[in-house]
């Protein structure tokens, strides 16, 4: 089960109010692929950080009995001061996975050699991107969380990471943020549209793409 309980989700800022999400309750299906769209600062990227956990909501409660993934390719989790191998032992040990296999695995997948004995601060972007997605494959999730990425690197790194996807997602769901209409179809059935603080579910993934480009 992953659901959200009567959330709310507000930022204030100099005296501002921003209402991101007004008491939604959701349960997101769980034999589906959905989709989260919306304009530029609707919370889309917020919805996903309360899904993953990073982020409390405002009011309300967030249920998830399933292993849900942090949004893939997503690095800012990392201590900067720790290696990449103590930052893979450490995420390793939170999820409750045998450290050095999914040590063996990330050296294989990301192709860091010796930087993952360097702190992450001395990481270009690129090798974070790497880092990350190579942990969170090495892991088995029952949900992926996809933020406008599903893959990272030059192209052969590229194939690489979209054939390894490929093969999670026999066995997993993913929830996916993205403004490519062809990504969405290809990946996605169903999905939620945000708009002003409001979420509204459609069944169809193409009802969903036909309301989203009318905003």
């Amino acid at each position: 089960m992953l659901a959200f309980d009567r959330v709310s989700k507000v930022y204030k800022l100099k005296g501002v109010q921003k209402v991101i999400l007004d008491d939604l309750s959701f349960a997101f299906p769980e034999d589906r692929n959905v989709a989260i769209m919306g304009k530029n600062g609707a919370g889309k990227s917020t919805m996903m950080r309360l899904l993953a956990g990073s982020e409390p909501p405002t009011t309300g409660r967030v249920y998830r009995s399933l292993r849900v993934s942090w949004p893939l390719g997503f690095a800012g989790g990392f201590n900067g001061s720790m290696t990449g191998i103590e930052n893979i032992r450490f995420v390793s040990r939170i999820y409750g996975q045998d450290t050095e296999r999914v040590i063996e695995y990330v050296k294989d997948f990301a192709e860091l050699g010796p930087s993952l004995q360097l702190p992450i601060k001395t990481y270009s972007s690129g090798m974070k991107a790497r880092l990350a997605f190579g942990l969170s494959m090495a892991i088995n999730f029952q949900v992926y969380l996809i933020d406008e990425i599903t893959a990272v690197g030059d192209e052969t790194f590229r194939k690489k990471s979209n054939a390894v996807f490929q093969e999670k997602l026999k066995s997993s769901q993913i929830i996916m943020v993205s403004h490519s209409a062809a990504t969405i179809k290809e990946y996605c059935d169903c999905g939620l549209l945000l708009n002003n603080g409001g979420v509204t579910f459609y069944d169809d993934v193409g009802d969903l793409l036909k309301d989203y480009k009318s905003l």
